[in-house]
């Protein structure tokens, strides 16, 4: 395949990337009293707290991520920038909702987030609170687009979401009735197979030392291709994500190559609308790491609460160097903050801040 010359990709910087809606920062302050509020609901049916997303946990793994040698100038950016250098990293598998309770054999966007440890350089975080935990938050969703596409965006699908939640079929009558029906609808509609076969999208926009992208991890073994014959259907358990995926992780190791996907041009790949696709075919991804997963208990009780009461994950959390673009990250970066203060207060746990990967319970 032909690479595109490193001179069409478009800086972080340029003017052209970002451009912030003037009433946006007053729309997300609402959006984060409304995920506040969904955490509240969910506290009343589970007495326990948890975040505004991404609630129900399918597993935890510990593993490396390897950058790639020999990579090409346009992808030696940030982290990326030394060949063979090894970075351990501890993996959440989930589920998107906001409900802990959530039956698997309903089809949803599920997640996986990583936290990346040793991780040298200029944090945000140094900025905020003086702290530098030389770690890197990085998230993945099984949907390649975001439907949410920005803040404005967000607020009224939430809206929408939180009235019409507990009756599915007026909800989606009320999304048909958008221009982005469709898009809004394809959620409910993603293959509902084996966790660990599922390629892992940012769905937004990241910058990437010099450049722009969206990253991705794709399985690479045979094993976990294989998982992806497995299919949740009427008769599965309603944990049966989290049984594959212990059973598969307690049997063998698990591959990801890490990819990203660069920016080379505006109209066609918008940062600031993330229900837009990237046109993989146009504008390919490219392998920087391999991420390497080793056999191991995947459902320990002692790491899973330890990540749900005590760990946050947030893509602010890193290097000013992948900082993140765009309007649903400029969301994120408010929404994430209160929900994790509401979710502490509520649950009467401390945050804590990792220092190394030995502090994650084994």
């Amino acid at each position: 395949m032909t690479m595109v010359a490193a001179a069409n990709y478009i800086r972080w910087d340029d003017p052209s990337v970002e451009h912030e809606a003037p009433e946006e920062a007053e729309i997300i302050k609402k959006i984060a009293t409304q995920f506040n509020q969904i955490q509240a609901a969910m506290f009343d049916q589970h007495r326990h707290c948890f975040g505004g997303t991404h609630a129900k946990t399918h597993g935890l793994v510990k593993g490396e991520l390897v950058v790639k040698e020999d990579l090409p100038d346009h992808l030696r950016q940030s982290m990326f920038k030394e060949g063979g250098k090894s970075y351990p990293v501890v993996m959440r598998y989930s589920s998107e909702p906001g409900d802990a309770g959530l039956d698997d054999r309903i089809p949803q966007p599920r997640g996986l987030g990583m936290k990346v440890f040793n991780v040298e350089g200029s944090k945000f975080r140094q900025d905020i609170d003086g702290k530098d935990p030389k770690t890197q938050d990085i998230e993945f969703n099984s949907a390649s687009i975001l439907e949410l596409a920005n803040a404005k965006t967000t607020y009224d699908i939430v809206a929408l979401r939180m009235k019409y939640g507990a009756q599915p079929h007026i909800l989606s009558q009320q999304l048909d009735k958008r221009p982005d029906g469709a898009i809004q609808q394809k959620r409910n509609h993603l293959p509902n197979t084996h966790i660990i076969s599922q390629t892992m999208w940012s769905q937004s926009a990241y910058r990437y030392g010099d450049y722009v992208v969206k990253y991705r991890v794709i399985p690479n073994t045979e094993a976990m291709k294989k998982a992806g014959e497995q299919f949740v259907t009427e008769e599965s358990p309603t944990n049966q994500l989290r049984d594959w995926l212990t059973d598969f992780m307690k049997n063998n190791d698990a591959e990801y190559l890490f990819q990203v996907q660069l920016l080379q041009n505006i109209d066609e790949q918008p940062v600031e609308d993330s229900k837009i696709d990237w046109n993989e075919e146009k504008y390919p991804y490219e392998t920087v790491a391999t991420l390497k997963i080793p056999s191991q208990d995947s459902f320990s009780h002692k790491r899973r609460a330890f990540w749900e009461d005590h760990m946050r994950l947030d893509p602010w959390h890193g290097l000013k160097s992948l900082q993140p673009l765009g309007s649903i990250n400029r969301t994120r970066k408010v929404v994430y903050q209160a929900s994790s203060v509401f979710r502490r207060k509520v649950n009467a746990r401390d945050e804590v801040t990792l220092e190394e990967i030995s502090q994650v319970p084994d």
